[in-house]
């Protein structure tokens, strides 16, 4: 039977902890590193409901995205994610930035692969890290024809976008809230940046500086690091039972 830190061990071997950005909160952030594991739930969020998801199905960790614990906790409410998942005795390994930017295996490689982007590299260091992947698109698509692109490689049921007003061939990706990134990815080629969200401001100034920005929401563009995610670690955990949480989803709904 394998532990906890075996497991949080492995996603340090291509997704380094210590990598993470300074203001990020990554790690085992609830349990003990010796707890036996045989079943592991994945998910974007740790949130109540998939505490309790994971609880029913017997799962010992949750492996994460997002931070479960994030800011100092002032207080424990019974209800909160942090405090079932210590009720349940169960650990949460989070990985975070350290993630987003992992070099081979990571959310923005893994969006950029799911988006079909070719001869990619990574460009715009931050801190310690790239920030940004940028890479080529099989042809020239339109601001529309990549958004469509987009909204159906990820399965979104919205998509925004912001139409640069030229051909798009060489494109950008920084998931999550990576809309920052829109000036310091034009400059390193990219016709378009593809992100999950983005101030007006920037949107704007994309429609200034003639940069396509495709908004495709910050869950879509980061969960779809989770099946590569449950791949590498049933390879590496042959007898470890993992499943992503049903209950990991877009939080929002559309009208």
């Amino acid at each position: 039977m394998y532990t906890v830190k075996e497991i949080y061990a492995y996603i340090d071997t291509f997704a380094p902890f210590d990598r993470a950005l300074s203001f990020d909160n990554v790690g085992l952030l609830v349990g003990d590193g010796e707890q036996p594991v045989q079943r592991a739930m994945l998910a974007l969020d740790i949130t109540p409901e998939v505490v309790e998801e994971a609880a029913s199905w017997g799962a010992q960790l949750i492996i994460s995205h997002h931070p479960v614990i994030f800011q100092p906790l002032r207080a424990l409410p019974a209800g909160s994610a942090v405090y079932r998942l210590a009720r349940h005795g169960m650990s949460a390994i989070c990985a975070h930035t350290s993630l987003d930017f992992a070099p081979e295996y990571g959310v923005n490689t893994e969006l950029a692969r799911v988006l079909g982007l070719k001869n990619g590299r990574w460009i715009l260091p931050c801190e310690q890290v790239m920030e940004a992947y940028l890479g080529e698109l099989p042809q020239p698509f339109s601001a529309r024809e990549l958004a469509e692109k987009v909204k159906g490689d990820l399965q979104c049921e919205q998509v925004r976008y912001v139409d640069g007003g030229r051909p798009i061939r060489y494109a950008a990706v920084c998931s999550g809230a990576g809309a920052d990134c829109l000036s310091r990815a034009a400059e390193a080629g990219a016709d378009a940046l593809i992100t999950g969200e983005s101030k007006h401001h920037l949107l704007l100034l994309a429609r200034e500086t003639g940069i396509t920005l495709i908004e495709a929401g910050h869950f879509s563009t980061e969960a779809v690091v989770l099946p590569m995610l449950q791949k590498k670690l049933s390879e590496a955990f042959p007898d470890l039972t993992l499943q992503c949480a049903s209950t990991s989803r877009e939080p929002s709904h559309f009208v």
